[in-house]
């Protein structure tokens, strides 16, 4: 592992996860909205592309079962160590973790078996049209997991196999994925928007 990566760590105790935890605003974010989250229905939910794991734990926070897809082998050793330190440090961040499964693998080939309600899928972003530098982080990320050049078949997948909605994560201004129906709704959001696509 170079030092640019090792530099890299999934931490839901400290920084942006912690301040989200306490002043995201629960269920009336984007991300809960769109996945279906509401007051008396709190869907069992798969994350088909874990990353850092950062939307994965607010959902748990808000009291969903989550199941992480992820296929790096990196990411998901990252994951686990995150997870492991999380557990640690008990109370909250440990009862939000049991709520947190990771699986190792290609989600395209998992996804049929698991039978999950609401999937959501957060490939990486296509480069964006201006300039700005991406996050550091969100770099050191794309270096270790690539581009996910397959991410309209794994929507594909997704489609047929979520039994109530299929949410895609993508950049607010970019064009749709090519190949894929169109969506039932959009959150858009000042950067970020959420694709819906209701199923059943």
């Amino acid at each position: 592992m170079t030092q640019k990566e090792s530099a890299l760590r999934v931490d839901f105790v400290n920084g942006a996860v912690a301040h989200r935890l306490r002043f995201g605003g629960g269920r009336g974010q984007d991300l809960p909205k769109a996945m279906g989250l509401r007051a008396g229905k709190t869907p069992k939910i798969i994350d088909a592309t874990a990353g850092l794991g950062r939307d994965a734990f607010l959902l748990a926070s808000l009291g969903a079962e989550v199941t992480m897809i992820e296929r790096s082998a990196q990411m998901h050793a990252l994951l686990l160590d995150g997870m492991a330190r999380a557990k640690a440090e008990g109370g909250e961040f440990a009862g939000i973790t049991a709520r947190m499964r990771l699986l190792h693998g290609d989600a395209k080939d998992l996804l049929p078996g698991l039978g999950g309600e609401a999937i959501l899928i957060d490939p990486m972003h296509p480069p964006r049209k201006n300039s700005a530098l991406v996050k550091k982080e969100l770099r050191q990320v794309r270096e270790i997991v690539g581009t996910d050049e397959d991410a309209a078949d794994l929507l594909r997948v997704a489609l047929q196999s979520a039994s109530k909605r299929v949410v895609l994560k993508w950049p607010a201004k970019a064009d749709p994925i090519e190949g894929v129906r169109p969506c039932s709704h959009q959150i858009i959001g000042k950067s970020t928007r959420y694709d819906v696509f209701m199923l059943g």
